[in-house]
């Protein structure tokens, strides 16, 4: 059993010497070691020997152990340092080469019309203020002239937390808080998120944005409302650009109307040339195309009439006036209200609104 054990000892401390991986030290260890090792094997011999020699062939396999396994943490520790230098070498990364392309971002078109709506506001002396998207229904419907069970409010789809809380249905009430905490003079604008119990189509989507207008002080006319807008349709639509007023109906302005601008697409015209037809929807070409002798096609954005509805605007009405607490007999004023996401479609010539929700890069990206 003595030889057995030098034998052994001088053979595994060969494979250890000759291992070139951390791995290959392992399965030496487990062969000479382990549960059912060499080493292990030779112990349970052991008690085939007579009593006297036991002992002393305990101390050795003991020593034989121990010298073992010194050994093979030794060459462990060497391998595992050379195999990290090996690892960080194939793993270098040569800091002086370009990184990869980058692709610029762009903003969304939507924000692109927004910023420049709010430009052309704050450049005729406007503020920017905002409110809550969850609003009480006191400011909501009720300081606009729009009382429980006023039969506007079925018109507004509303989405309701509770009896007295809703989802705000326009950006209005921001003008009720503005003038129940603000004395006049005032000339506001009021961009914001909106909710509507809507279907989502090419034009309609439940989550949706508006931007209202709001001037309240001495002698404001509709004359200043419609040169107010006018200036607008020229700076956000550019030159030749016209307003139209047709008579309507809110319960929060008195007189009211509603607001038609020259189409961009056409300029007022109704037709395009043939040279455009690539612009005009599936299906409406040989529908809409004009006894003109074949040369032009009806506009697809405003169906051949040469105007677009984008707004409603109006005479804030002096009901609305006294209860925000400020007195119709001396103030007047004018307010309005108009889609972010519409006047986007208008702006870029875009014919679908679900276009600006998709995340198409391929879309998106056409807009800087």
């Amino acid at each position: 059993m003595e030889k057995m054990l030098r034998e052994m000892r001088e053979r595994v401390m060969q494979n250890i010497a000759e291992a070139r991986a951390t791995s290959a030290l392992e399965q030496i260890r487990v062969a000479a070691l382990g549960k059912k090792g060499e080493l292990t094997a030779l112990l349970r011999g052991m008690g085939k020997l007579p009593p006297e020699e036991r002992p002393r062939m305990g101390q050795m396999v003991n020593e034989v152990r121990a010298a073992l396994e010194a050994q093979l943490e030794a060459r462990e520790k060497a391998l595992a340092e050379k195999e990290k230098a090996a690892r960080l070498a194939a793993e270098a990364i040569d800091v002086t080469l370009p990184g990869p392309e980058r692709s610029a971002g762009s903003l969304h078109p939507m924000n692109i019309a927004l910023k420049k709506m709010v430009d052309v506001f704050v450049g005729m002396g406007y503020e920017v203020v905002e409110g809550p998207e969850v609003e009480f229904d006191h400011y909501n419907f009720e300081l606009l002239n729009i009382p429980k069970n006023h039969p506007a409010r079925d018109a507004q789809d509303t989405f309701y937390v509770d009896d007295n809380i809703v989802l705000r249905t326009h950006t209005s009430p921001v003008q009720a808080r503005i003038m129940t905490t603000r004395k006049p003079p005032i000339r506001v604008i009021c961009p914001g998120r909106v909710y509507r119990a809507d279907e989502a189509d090419a034009t309609h989507s439940p989550v949706f944005h508006q931007m209202e207008g709001l001037v309240i002080d001495e002698n404001i006319t509709m004359g200043d409302l419609k040169g107010t807008l006018d200036e607008f349709a020229r700076q956000m639509f550019g030159e030749g650009i016209r307003t139209r007023f047709r008579p309507s109906f809110f319960p929060f302005t008195e007189p009211s109307a509603e607001v038609d601008l020259t189409c961009a697409n056409c300029k007022g015209k109704g037709v395009l040339p043939l040279a455009k037809l690539s612009q005009a929807e599936p299906g409406m070409a040989t529908s809409q195309i004009k006894d003109l002798g074949g040369a032009t096609v009806g506009c697809r954005m405003c169906k051949g009439t040469g105007w677009i509805e984008v707004l409603g605007a109006g005479m804030v009405n002096p009901r609305v006036l006294e209860m925000c607490g400020i007195d119709p007999q001396k103030y007047s004023g004018f307010a309005f209200g108009m889609g972010v996401e519409r006047m986007t479609l208008l702006k870029y010539n875009i014919p679908n609104l679900r276009y600006l929700y998709e995340n198409d890069l391929r879309f998106l990206t056409q807009y800087r």
